[in-house]
């Protein structure tokens, strides 16, 4: 079975990360990476705004949000605008689709299932909400996902709040979904926290590996073929 390698880079502020993912994906590109990877981070607070961010889901300014210590970034994924915060489990897919399926929709489809497996294991009912991207549990959203392929090699990912202060969504309309209940791990396990967030984090590489069929194996970045010349 082919490998992907994970990457945990722990705690980071947001564009230094997203200046990585572009750096790893023209390395994919170029042949100098040459093994698919999932990048797993938890972001400080920041307000993300896809291609598809509406006017009407900033109901605070930019000035008022970075007062409040959101960084704002645009950025190439699909969407609208998203929030990363402390607690939060991202994960950022550099895999060339070429290799599994060159099709953008199903690409999505296995992100959720990931997902979905992956709080099976944690004794948490997820699925999809029919017309929207994402991971709910009931009528309540737990994961986002906006992604972006350049000639098939994936960036951006998935966000799934495991110990969010949930209340920083309220700066936004989270994914331009107006009325969205944004959930947790930790909420929809009754308030469950020892052990969580590691827990958590070993199903999503457990589900990503079976929805996308693959052994995943973790790696520091550092010592992987290609990665140096990337950065």
């Amino acid at each position: 079975m082919s490998e992907i390698r994970v990457v945990d880079l722990g705690r980071r502020p947001y564009q230094p990360v997203l200046d990585l993912q572009r750096a790893l994906v023209r390395a994919r590109l170029e042949g100098s990476l040459t093994s698919d990877l999932l990048l797993l981070v938890e972001h400080q607070p920041v307000v993300t705004l896809g291609r598809g961010t509406r006017e009407s889901s900033l109901p605070i300014s930019r000035p008022a949000l970075e007062a409040r210590g959101f960084d704002v970034v645009e950025v190439e994924r699909g969407g609208d605008v998203t929030v990363h915060a402390p607690g939060q489990l991202v994960g950022y897919p550099i895999i060339d689709l070429q290799s599994y399926r060159p099709d953008l929709h199903w690409y999505l489809r296995q992100l959720e299932e990931a997902l979905i497996r992956a709080l099976g294991a944690l004794g948490i009912e997820a699925g999809r909400n029919p017309g929207l991207t994402g991971v709910w549990v009931g009528p309540r959203k737990i994961a986002s996902i906006g992604v972006h392929v350049k000639r098939w090699v994936t960036l951006h990912g998935f966000a799934l709040n495991v110990m969010t202060d949930l209340s920083a969504f309220d700066v936004v309309v989270p994914c331009g979904i107006s009325g969205v209940v944004m959930t947790s791990v930790e909420r929809e396990a009754g308030g469950r926290t020892d052990g969580l967030w590691s827990a958590t984090r070993e199903a999503v590489i457990a589900g990503f590996g079976a929805a996308f069929d693959r052994s995943m194996v973790s790696r520091n970045l550092q010592d992987l073929p290609g990665v140096q010349s990337a950065i």
